[in-house]
């Protein structure tokens, strides 16, 4: 099963699971404003991406933050702070494969790399 994390009306989670329905992927979502971040998955997803690329700093959730918050994000102990108080900053789309594997955004052939070597 792959798990995209996401926000549905964000355009990258869009464009994502539009390529995963088309090549009829088995596919579950997690909405974060519905079901909320995954916070036992976060430890995972820094070491996996770091919090620099985790933390969409060109997004406009992070414009929006007060200085003073945005400088607080020192560690990964922060970042996890930030990102389930203000889910919105999170990178998206963080997409779990079935093999484990994860990914954060969206590219066609990054997909396909990461859909050719999931297991059957």
């Amino acid at each position: 099963m792959i798990t995209v994390y996401g926000i549905p009306n964000c355009d990258t989670v869009k464009k994502a699971r539009t390529w995963l329905a088309d090549r009829g992927l088995d596919v579950a979502f997690h909405d974060f404003k519905k079901q909320g971040v995954p916070a036992d998955q976060l430890p995972a997803w820094l070491a996996a991406f770091g919090r620099e690329r985790l933390i969409n700093r060109a997004g406009t959730t992070w414009r929006k933050l007060d200085d003073g918050v945005k400088a607080a994000v020192v560690d990964d102990a922060s970042a996890i702070a930030l990102m389930l108080a203000e889910p919105s900053v999170i990178k998206r789309p963080v997409v779990q494969w079935a093999d484990g594997q994860l990914t954060l955004g969206f590219g066609a052939e990054m997909f396909e790399k990461s859909a050719s070597a999931a297991p059957k």
